[in-house]
């Protein structure tokens, strides 16, 4: 990892099987560039969510990413949805192509739907929602 790059706080849901693949899928494929990267883990963190500012209902329905120090929230940015997915895949060369792919016009809100109605279905069978 290149030391001028900030940390990256990944909220993610632990309940989630396919949330938990994702997260190793993405460790396996980054390598050292996951270095930096830290997952936490958003069950049962709703007072933590709120003191970062951050809904728990929107954590749970879209990826969020902190960009700096979670403990120093003022100095930190908070993305979310795509752009949270963006961010962490612009660290992975191999990934950076498709990052592009997704912030793309034309592409980002074809994209950001479909992935709504995916954690959508996704919590509604799972009986969370």
């Amino acid at each position: 990892m290149n030391d001028s790059q900030p940390n990256l706080y990944v909220l993610y849901d632990g309940a989630c099987p396919r949330c938990i693949k994702d997260r190793e899928r993405y460790s396996r494929i980054a390598g050292r560039h996951a270095l930096g990267v830290v997952w936490f883990d958003i069950t049962d963190q709703d007072e933590k969510l709120k003191t970062w500012g951050i809904e728990p209902f929107k954590a749970l329905t879209q990826l969020h990413v902190i960009i700096g120090e979670c403990d120093n929230i003022e100095q930190s940015s908070v993305v979310s949805e795509l752009d949270a997915y963006i961010v962490l895949m612009q660290r992975v060369p191999i990934l950076k192509p498709l990052a592009w792919l997704m912030g793309l016009k034309l592409m980002r809100p074809l994209l950001s739907n479909l992935y709504r109605k995916a954690v959508y279905r996704r919590l509604k069978c799972a009986g969370r929602l």
